[in-house]
């Protein structure tokens, strides 16, 4: 009880950090500038620097009542959200292993699945604002998915009926025998469909950001886990599209970032990808 109240506390604190990169995040400069990691928070709306206590992470919030003390301006709530968020990102590690006694695979996968976690955070809140997907935001969950499968290979945990957020239906759809090119194929085949979207609908479909994190979505997932994601995005971006056209909110001419549907894709594979495939069979009677 202890280690998980600490570990999300500590989360909260990350997400509460990455609430500020996010904000402050402009497409002129990069990612890791200096202007956008440090300096001293502020109202976006009256530019007032916040005391430290206006910047404890939920509870500042909710004292505030979601509004700024000076200007009393309505604060965003993606404040709250993306704290609490970072909080149970860092509970990842006992819902997933929970082990007895943590060895060094158990290490490193949960410190890969927290960066993967908390960098899919990091898109869904700056493409939703600004319809870009930072590169280096995509070059992370790459670097992250070469690092995760050199260990899963290590430790000799993939094959045909492992290694996969799909359980043994991934033996399915074949590439099972190595790692590597599963991994690799899982980038091209991602980046393909995309890169068919953005040919066919001339750029207005999807952009080139959504085709570099498909790219590192595969490197990270693996096939045929990268597939069902796009699946999974495609199906609840459209179902979203046409709910926001019927309440008249966009037209068939506006945009929509799919980002945040990748990663809701990534987020449903990773906890529930099997339980999905399963009810699926299930329902065709297969």
């Amino acid at each position: 009880m202890f280690t998980a109240l600490l570990l999300f506390s500590f989360g909260l604190v990350i997400g509460s950090f990455l609430n500020v990169v996010s904000f402050r995040y402009s497409e002129e400069k990069n990612l890791f500038h200096t202007e956008h990691l440090g300096g001293r928070s502020k109202c976006r709306h009256c530019e007032q620097k916040l005391a430290w206590y206006e910047l404890v992470p939920v509870f500042s919030f909710l004292l505030q009542k979601g509004k700024c003390w000076v200007c009393y301006k309505k604060l965003s709530w993606q404040y709250l959200l993306m704290e609490v968020a970072g909080g149970l990102i860092f509970l990842l590690p006992l819902y997933l292993y929970n082990p007895i006694i943590p060895n060094s695979l158990f290490i490193i996968q949960s410190a890969i699945w927290i960066l993967a976690f908390l960098t899919f955070l990091l898109i869904w809140s700056i493409d939703f604002r600004l319809y870009l997907i930072p590169d280096e935001l995509n070059l992370v969950l790459g670097a992250l998915g070469l690092v995760l499968a050199d260990y899963t290979n290590l430790y000799g945990q993939f094959g045909n009926f492992k290694g996969s957020f799909l359980g043994s239906y991934a033996a399915l759809f074949g590439w099972r025998s190595n790692i590597w090119i599963n991994h690799f194929s899982a980038a091209l085949i991602g980046g393909a469909l995309v890169g068919l979207i953005i040919f066919l609908s001339k750029g207005k479909g999807m952009g080139m950001g959504d085709l570099k994190m498909m790219l590192a979505l595969g490197l990270l997932y693996g096939w045929p886990d990268v597939l069902f994601i796009f699946i999974i995005a495609s199906v609840i971006g459209a179902a979203a599209s046409l709910a926001l056209m019927l309440f008249h909110k966009k037209t068939l001419k506006d945009a929509l970032p799919f980002g945040p549907f990748l990663v809701i894709g990534a987020i449903l594979v990773f906890f529930w990808g099997e339980a999905i495939l399963r009810s699926y069979f299930n329902f065709f009677g297969l």
